[in-house]
């Protein structure tokens, strides 16, 4: 089920969505300060492509080793993400997901832009894995 979903997600709107914020990491990347952000618009572009039967993890719990983007730093950087772009993109998704929501076919989709929209608020620190991963120290 997960790769028809990622087939018709890709077709309707996933393709140019992942390369949305893969501009957008571009874009960050050319800034030396934007590069966590840079970091994370990949991260919620790769999920943004195929969503289907992944999930975003944060990186301590995946590895069990903090890193710069898990610790203090990465909270910094997600409270500035979330105030200058987070909430507003979340409110995006939230939007598209609502006009999911209004048929039942499109409930699988409005799923995939909640998840989006959760992502959006806190990426940095985050990775995304197949849902069936093992976390170390779960």
């Amino acid at each position: 089920m997960s790769a028809i979903g990622n087939v018709l997600w890709f077709v309707f709107g996933g393709f140019l969505m992942g390369l949305g914020w893969w501009l957008a990491g571009l874009l960050c990347a050319i800034t030396i300060i934007g590069l966590p952000w840079a970091k994370a618009c990949f991260v919620i572009g790769q999920f943004a492509f195929l969503p289907f039967g992944k999930e975003a993890v944060d990186r301590a719990v995946l590895s069990g080793v903090g890193d710069i983007g898990t610790g203090a730093l990465g909270t910094i950087g997600n409270v500035i993400w979330f105030i200058v772009a987070g909430i507003w993109l979340a409110i995006g998704h939230i939007a598209a997901a609502l006009c999911c929501f209004v048929t039942i076919i499109g409930i699988p989709f409005g799923v995939q832009h909640l998840k989006l929209a959760a992502l959006t608020l806190a990426p940095v620190g985050k990775t995304i894995v197949a849902k069936n991963t093992a976390r170390v120290g779960v």
